[in-house]
């Protein structure tokens, strides 16, 4: 049986909040490698607090070196994620689509961080970028459960989005203006590259047995992008 690859966005909200969260990656590597069976996975890692941390210590003028602060600490980030995986994933970083073909061929789990410079994007733009090159579903994990209407943190009446077509996605991501380590669901170039190839996406939150349930075809609380 040939395996799907799913392309998973994986927060650095949710893997270094303020420190290293053992007991959520604890719960994702467990899942993950119990999918393998049937999915091969490009985890794709963000930066979080480590590469906002490093870019807020920058004028903001030098916007381009705080780019490279931010793809930098997703490669870090994917590094870490590589050694609490052990034996079972890559070790070596690709930094191309190349790099990360060769990889899926050796192992059902593709660790990467950003993997080249593009002007006003995140790692969320590189998860659908890879998702498109791959022809597959994309899933994104973040500390909020999906979409809302405004900022959950902030608005104690903000509305969940269960589903939304990818126009209207980007109408509201072209909304947020671009900044390095930017904190929106997903980035506007990624909004515009899933509604420009149609990529159905997920958008889930910390719990990760709702991870579980969407790879397994069951009920899930999340957002799907793509109706």
């Amino acid at each position: 049986m040939t395996k799907r690859l799913i392309v998973i966005s994986l927060g650095g909200s949710l893997i270094i909040p303020d420190k290293i969260n053992v007991r959520l990656i604890e719960e994702f590597k467990k899942i993950i490698l119990q999918n393998t069976k049937k999915y091969k996975f490009i985890i794709v890692c963000g930066g979080g607090n480590t590469a906002r941390n490093y870019i807020h210590g920058l004028n903001e003028r030098m916007e381009l070196f705080q780019s490279f602060l931010g793809i930098a600490a997703t490669r870090l980030n994917a590094k870490f994620m590589t050694y609490f995986f052990e034996k079972n994933v890559n070790q070596v970083i690709p930094r191309d689509m190349v790099e990360v073909e060769n990889l899926l061929k050796k192992h059902d789990v593709v660790f990467c961080g950003a993997l080249r410079y593009a002007d006003d994007e995140t790692s969320d733009a590189t998860s659908a970028k890879l998702a498109n090159h791959f022809n597959t579903e994309f899933i994104n994990l973040s500390d909020v459960k999906g979409l809302y209407d405004k900022n959950p943190k902030r608005f104690k009446n903000a509305k969940f989005i269960p589903e939304i077509s990818p126009k209207e996605f980007l109408k509201m991501a072209n909304q947020i203006e671009f900044k390095p380590g930017q904190h929106f669901i997903l980035d506007a170039k990624a909004a515009k590259i899933i509604k420009k190839h149609n990529i159905k996406s997920y958008l889930l939150g910390s719990d990760m047995k709702n991870l579980d349930s969407l790879l397994k075809n069951r009920h899930f609380v999340g957002t799907i992008i793509g109706i």
